[in-house]
């Protein structure tokens, strides 16, 4: 097992992405703190993964609370090697700029965008780095999305928090590299999550083609059209990533800014 006696704090990681995360880096023997909005789901997950863990309520995208939240996983554990910054998506404000061109969203949604997509990754890695400094060997690994990569209609705001995230990945991996702290981005393709089910639905109303067809359907289409390798991603794929990245296989890996994506990138710069 590639993490054994490794300690990793997974950020939203009650469901979706984030719970695959935790999966794969239990399966590679790491202990798992998991903070989410949801502190139910989030101590069911964890009590889920067959490796101690723990599971926290709290909003990350407030200093204070994120600050919490890590203390508390640190105590307990006793040492922290790993961070998986994967808060996001959006809040109630955050979702109605999912669907909307840039000239309908209003500045709650922006802002609320910015706050739990790219300020959460600012209070948790800032509450987390003082003990990752003292790993000796740590690793920082910042979800970020092709919409912070190529441009991307409907999801104006999400794409510019995420542009928001992959800067700061750059940032902070210079910051970080005289402690041995490495820093990196992952950014998803084509996830079947709740922002895609609101944004297929703005793509019934805008696409013709699109109008009898149900949401899932919708985002199996366009998968089907825009991904090169024709299958969508899962988040597994994104925790595999993950782990080889929070490994000492990846330890001259830092800066980097990888998509799993099945090649979307790619044929947007062919293209």
């Amino acid at each position: 097992m590639r993490l054994t006696n490794k300690v990793a704090i997974v950020t939203g990681g009650a469901r979706g992405i984030g719970a695959g995360i935790a999966r794969c880096l239990a399966a590679e023997g790491a202990r798992i703190g998991i903070i989410d909005l949801d502190g139910p789901e989030a101590e069911a997950t964890a009590s889920s993964l067959g490796v101690e863990a723990v599971g926290l309520g709290a909003d990350v995208s407030q200093e204070t609370e994120a600050l919490s939240a890590t203390e508390k996983i640190v105590g307990h554990f006793g040492r922290l090697d790993i961070l998986v910054n994967n808060a996001g998506g959006g809040g109630p404000q955050a979702m109605t700029s999912v669907g909307n061109p840039f000239t309908n969203i209003d500045q709650a949604g922006w802002e609320d965008a910015m706050a739990t997509n790219l300020r959460t990754t600012f209070a948790a890695t800032k509450a987390a780095i003082p003990h990752l400094k003292e790993a000796g060997s740590a690793s920082i690994t910042n979800i970020a999305s092709i919409a912070g990569l190529i441009p991307s209609v409907l999801i104006p705001a999400y794409g510019a928090a995420k542009a928001g995230v992959i800067a700061l990945t750059r940032t902070l991996a210079l910051e970080l590299a005289p402690r041995n702290i490495r820093v990196n981005a992952i950014c998803p393709g084509f996830l079947w999550t709740r922002a895609w089910e609101t944004m297929a639905a703005g793509l019934k109303m805008m696409v013709p083609e699109y109008s009898n067809m149900e949401p899932r359907d919708i985002f199996l289409d366009v998968v089907r059209r825009g991904t090169p390798l024709g299958r969508e991603q899962t988040p597994e794929d994104i925790g595999k990533l993950v782990v080889f990245l929070s490994s000492e296989d990846a330890a001259n890996i830092t800066g980097q800014i990888i998509s799993v994506d099945g090649g979307i990138t790619l044929k947007n710069v062919s293209s």
